[in-house]
């Protein structure tokens, strides 16, 4: 202990201790320093042991009245919510705190404090002493309704009615890059899409916002009334945002309708789809002209694919002539840099060495790709049946002008020889009921994987990373028409064990802090 008290005034003289009767300097206590020991404790009614509460998933302390914070050991930050937890310091003046150096997993933390109190006019009393806190752990609320998983405020429900899901793949890759999905407290898989579960309001709607920016969408709100205080008139809700992507993937085969082909520059209504971003981006393979349509448009005369990955044929090049000039109806019309247009004679594969197989002649965007016995992939028009009201009201009304095979893309070689030589691998979300992608024919996954090698614009916005268990090939036995990613567009990083992406926890963060953080 140590102990001060004020100076003497000028010219005072010296008195006896009242209790010992040693000469001291007159102070107005008339005691001297040892017996002020004895007789007075100003550290009395502070406690010299105390508790602060840690959680053990997250690691951040109890701060009262509800809040939980970050601390570095031995910090200031720490050292502040320790102090606040002792009672009594009120009653004094804390002069300086430090920590004491304890074993990390001893679960105990000291403090050593030294404080001042004046007993009396003109009488400051110093002392120094140590506290001792014992830790002891529990899960914070965010902690446990992430471990819950049966907790939640906010629901947003993505959801595409197609056959393929090249667009759910797409929107998991950017999910993943932006780390979007930071604040769920779940996922989990439906038929139709997924599931994001957050933790309160404000989360799922900075997610859905995300969500809006790049696929085209519509959504819906609803809520639902859990308790209500009529004393305080305070409502406590469950709120659910219903997401509805556009149903055309990529490589989809569609027919628009007639006012909205109007609207998009007097494009043919027979469109392919090229890729779905924030817009759904169309050529028209006679013509190769190019248009962008975006959700409103979209919503406002909504249509459907009359043609998706699964309903392609197999087709083989017999013979490609380049056209010079393709018959343009105006001007302002845009056309695509990346194709070029070109009159396309094929077969079907199945018919090859047939004496009597029909061979068609079909105006096409994949000029730059074909050549004579190349595979492409297309829809055999002339031998389907088409049910959809677009469709049937283009043929009533040009029915010489709709072609017997729209050829959608190039087949570079089997799915096992591209398989093998493939050298890359992409993260995937964790969540309940398997992967993202369960529930679809595992082909699909293999389709946007391919489509990842041969467009670049595609895997622009996607992480792609080393796979280290993948089979090292010799570059010079592979085809060089062969698409494949170059070695600098990879990334290192990815382990097995982070293979997957999981939902974290809700608000690991200090309470205060707001901020926070598919092809």
């Amino acid at each position: 202990m140590e102990y001060t008290e004020s100076p003497p005034a000028h010219g005072a003289g010296r008195i006896l201790c009242i209790h010992c009767g040693v000469p001291i300097e007159a102070n107005p206590t008339s005691m001297c320093v040892a017996c002020l020991r004895t007789q007075v404790d100003i550290t009395a009614d502070i406690p010299k042991q105390s508790t602060v509460t840690m959680c053990k998933s997250c690691g951040r302390y109890a701060v009262p009245p509800g809040r939980w914070q970050n601390c570095a050991p031995e910090s200031k930050e720490l050292l502040s919510v320790c102090l606040k937890r002792l009672k009594g310091l009120n009653q004094v003046r804390l002069v300086d705190a430090a920590f004491i150096w304890t074993e990390p997993h001893s679960r105990r933390l000291k403090i050593k404090v030294t404080v001042q109190k004046e007993l009396m006019a003109g009488a400051v009393l110093q002392q120094s002493f140590a506290v001792e806190y014992v830790v002891h752990t529990q899960m914070c609320d965010d902690c446990h309704r992430t471990e819950a998983k049966d907790f939640w405020r906010a629901l947003v429900q993505m959801r595409q009615k197609a056959q393929h899901k090249k667009t759910f793949y797409y929107l998991e890759q950017l999910i993943l890059k932006h780390k979007a999905h930071a604040r769920t407290v779940n996922i989990q898989q439906a038929p139709d899409g997924v599931d994001f579960f957050f933790a309160n309001r404000s989360d799922a709607r900075k997610f859905l916002d995300f969500i809006l920016t790049i696929v085209p969408c519509q959504y819906k709100t609803s809520e639902q009334l859990l308790s209500h205080d009529p004393n305080n008139n305070i409502y406590n809700y469950k709120y659910t945002f219903s997401v509805e992507i556009v149903p055309v993937c990529k490589d989809d085969i569609v027919c628009l309708p007639r006012e909205t082909a109007q609207h998009l520059g007097n494009i043919s209504e027979l469109c392919i789809c090229t890729r779905v971003t924030s817009l759904i981006q169309l050529i028209d393979p006679r013509s190769g002209q190019t248009a962008e349509l975006n959700a409103n448009t979209f919503w406002r005369e909504p249509f459907r694919s009359i043609c998706t990955q699964k309903h392609l044929t197999e087709f083989t090049v017999l013979n490609v002539e380049h056209l010079r000039d393709v018959d343009i109806h105006a001007s302002s019309q845009k056309l695509s840099d990346k194709h070029v247009v070109a009159d396309i004679w094929v077969m079907r594969s199945s018919d090859l060495g047939k004496t009597e197989a029909p061979q068609y002649c079909t105006r096409s965007h994949l000029g730059h790709l074909l050549n004579p016995g190349d595979i492409a992939l297309g829809f055999d028009l002339a031998n389907s049946n088409v049910n959809e009201k677009h469709f049937e009201d283009l043929e009533r009304r040009k029915k010489d002008r709709i072609p017997d095979v729209i050829l959608v893309k190039k087949v570079f070689a089997d799915r096992t020889t591209r398989k093998r030589n493939r050298q890359w691998k992409l993260r995937r979300l964790r969540k309940e009921n398997g992967s993202v992608t369960e529930g679809s024919a595992e082909g699909d996954y293999e389709d946007f994987l391919e489509d990842l090698e041969e467009d670049a614009n595609v895997r622009q916005g996607v992480n792609i990373y080393k796979d280290p268990s993948a089979i090292p090939v010799d570059e010079d036995d592979q085809d060089e028409q062969l698409p494949k990613i170059s070695l600098q567009e990879m990334l290192d990083g990815l382990h097995l064990g982070e293979e997957e992406e999981g939902p974290s926890a809700a608000g690991q963060g200090d309470a205060d802090d707001e901020d926070s953080e598919m092809a």
